[in-house]
């Protein structure tokens, strides 16, 4: 088997799996009891706060742990709208987010806030100065993902966040999913107010997430109940999931450090190998985009038919992201980059970790060129 859809999830390590049973078994207790079992799992519960916390380069009191990525999106977002609609509704995102981020902006339009989606050039990028363009006095937010889930682009981040310091009552919220663990970006430095991240996009559990909130702002919780997390999310929190979470992160970054290289060289041979076939069109751009994500199309072959073929040669990759897959429409992405709709349709996604080879690469690069032939004689 090779696994080439780690955007979708990655396999937890089995480091990870360890420290989720251990605390779980022993450390079962929860951590807002009074008596002693609930203390040890509380501080325990602090350790893996401090640990991602200081992974990321801020305090432990900004880490937020939620249920994975949409909650935190939905956090950030509709948390800002309501906890700050007396200082304006205007929203600003892009033409290109993660379903989470688009849904929840087109949510709070039902709800009398008006949402500015910037358009993206060919390669998915925004212009930082359409953001700059949009921001009016009615402004309190804009959310821009750093990495684009399908097709890899890297958002300006740091310049965007340069725009955005020059408006004290505007936010600034970053989706980091697709980033987290696999590029470095220096929240502080960027004037980043609050941040995404997802375990199982790192070689963690699903079901565990996090949200930085820079000190000082106050969000309405999405999820309301008891005073866990500092007031802005209610519920039992999952201490195994926060220890596992900590650990696969600390060991992601590591890997990045040692392996980042090769996981360049295994991009740069399946973006050549791709773009020598015939009857393929790579949709990533050539710079400007994370080294694990390769979105590319094969016209006249449907994206579901190309991967259940290379699926029965033990070769797993995917249509677009994992939450719009079962809809059976082209990317948004796709169509947002003006890509026509029979290569939007046709569009398959390869996403990598540090775990895959540069012999898988080349194995999948010869059966998808095997099958893009065996499909073309049937098809035509």
């Amino acid at each position: 088997m090779i696994y080439f859809d780690n955007s979708a999830t990655t396999k937890p390590y089995k480091e990870v799996l360890e420290s989720f049973w251990k605390v779980s078994e022993d450390f079962f207790g929860n951590p807002s009891s009074l008596h002693g079992i609930g203390g040890k799992t509380e501080r325990l519960l602090s350790q893996a706060r401090a640990q991602i916390a200081g992974l990321l380069g801020v305090d432990a009191e900004e880490i937020t742990f939620t249920s994975g990525g949409t909650e935190s999106n939905n956090l950030a977002i509709k948390g800002t709208a309501f906890g700050y609609k007396n200082r304006g509704r205007h929203l600003i995102t892009t033409a290109v987010e993660h379903a989470s981020v688009r849904e929840s902006m087109h949510q709070l339009e039902k709800h009398g806030f008006s949402v500015t989606f910037v358009p993206v050039d060919k390669e998915g990028r925004v212009n930082p100065e359409d953001i700059r363009k949009s921001i009016t006095d009615e402004t309190i937010l804009v959310s821009v993902m750093h990495v684009n889930n399908e097709v890899g682009t890297i958002q300006p981040i740091m310049e965007i966040g340069e725009i955005v310091r020059a408006y004290p009552k505007v936010l600034f919220h970053v989706d980091g999913v697709q980033g987290a663990g696999k590029l470095p970006l220096d929240l502080k430095k960027a004037g980043v107010d609050m941040y995404s991240f997802s375990a199982h996009k790192f070689h963690g559990l699903k079901g565990s997430g996090g949200l930085y909130v820079k000190k000082g702002i106050k969000l309405e919780p999405v999820l309301s109940g008891g005073s866990q997390e500092s007031g802005r999310r209610g519920g039992t929190e999952n201490p195994a999931g926060a220890v596992a979470m900590a650990k696969a992160l600390r060991i992601s970054l590591d890997k990045r450090a040692d392996k980042y290289p090769v996981l360049l060289e295994i991009r740069k041979s399946l973006v050549e190998g791709l773009g020598n076939m015939a009857g393929i069109i790579v949709n990533t751009p050539n710079g400007g985009a994370a080294p694990h994500i390769i979105n590319f199309s094969v016209p006249g072959i449907k994206s579901e038919t190309f991967v259940h073929a290379l699926e029965e040669q033990g070769i797993y990759l995917s249509t677009t992201s994992a939450c719009s897959s079962k809809k059976k429409s082209a990317s948004s992405t796709l169509i947002a980059m003006n890509v026509p709709d029979d290569v939007a349709g046709s569009a398959v996604r390869i996403s990598l970790s540090y775990e895959n080879t540069l012999g898988e690469a080349i194995e999948v690069l010869k059966e998808i060129e095997k099958t893009v032939s065996r499909l073309g004689r049937v098809l035509n």
